[in-house]
């Protein structure tokens, strides 16, 4: 009896410290103010579609699937498969929790597929009444579309850390916290946009040569600078610029090379000379 007694003790005491381990690890980054959040829209904005109404329908050359809205959310058709993640039927999922009305073609939510079979198809139907009709919805509705983006930041982050080998989880953690506080907005900017622009990086099918370019990705190359915006900009280079070195030599990344590096550089603030 005493002996169970014993070990009965020893658990709890092991769940004790796995508990507090476990509050410790957890990040709780800072949240955006509702002028913050439409200052953070307006630069994803100006990120994708340089503020130009008619990209919140896009289908880039080059690319296999069309991207929507403010952020570029990707969207597939039925039964496709790409190594990168899918958002855009989320987003639609998000649109009918908010109880935002969806014409029928739009209704099926995360099960909704792209309509179009190819990128010329599309481009035939830019002017098309459904086409309006979607870029009309999302012109008006960004405060979603922002609440979108940032909340995939903030539903990440702790699946992110965790990534990292036990012991370096809270520093890692700080670290992600000291970058979310930098120079506000503008650490929780980098954070969210790049997460929008690149993905995670947990997802193992968005590798080349079993290399990712997520959020990931940059947080492990810059596990052992400080958590500085410059840093940040640094590692998120290199990062992309492993990407081009080993993606298909079809797909051609060379050419957007230049524009991923002129997105980072956005998260800097201008400083300003007297």
């Amino acid at each position: 009896m005493r002996e169970t007694s014993k070990k009965f003790h020893s658990f709890w005491w092991v769940l004790f410290w796995y508990f507090l381990f476990i509050s410790k690890a957890y990040c709780q980054l800072p949240s955006l103010s509702q002028a913050e959040l439409q200052w953070l829209g307006e630069r994803i904005f100006q990120n994708e579609c340089a503020g130009q109404f008619e990209c919140l329908t896009s289908w880039n050359p080059g690319e296999r699937f069309p991207s929507m809205g403010i952020g570029h959310f990707i969207w597939y058709q039925q039964g496709q498969a790409e190594p990168f993640e899918e958002t855009f039927p989320e987003l639609l999922a998000l649109f009918n929790e908010r109880g935002i009305v969806l014409p029928d073609w739009l209704s099926g939510g995360r099960n909704a597929n792209a309509p179009w079979n190819s990128r010329k198809q599309f481009n035939a139907q830019l002017q098309s009444s459904q086409m309006r009709e979607l870029r009309q919805i999302l012109a008006t509705t960004k405060p979603v579309q922002v609440e979108f983006i940032s909340r995939r930041l903030y539903q990440s982050i702790n699946e992110i850390i965790k990534q990292f080998p036990t012991g370096r989880q809270q520093i890692i953690k700080d670290k992600v916290i000291n970058l979310a506080n930098s120079q506000t907005p503008y650490g929780l900017y980098a954070l969210i946009d790049y997460l929008n622009f690149k993905g995670t990086g947990l997802n193992s099918r968005e590798r080349y040569l079993k290399k990712g370019w997520g959020l990931l990705q940059v947080l492990q190359e810059m596990q052992h600078s400080n958590p500085t915006l410059e840093n940040f900009v640094a590692a998120a280079g290199y990062v992309l610029e492993r990407r081009v070195t080993n993606a298909p030599p079809e797909r051609e990344e060379q050419r957007w090379l230049p524009g991923w590096k002129n997105r980072l550089q956005t998260y800097l603030p201008v400083q300003r000379t007297e």
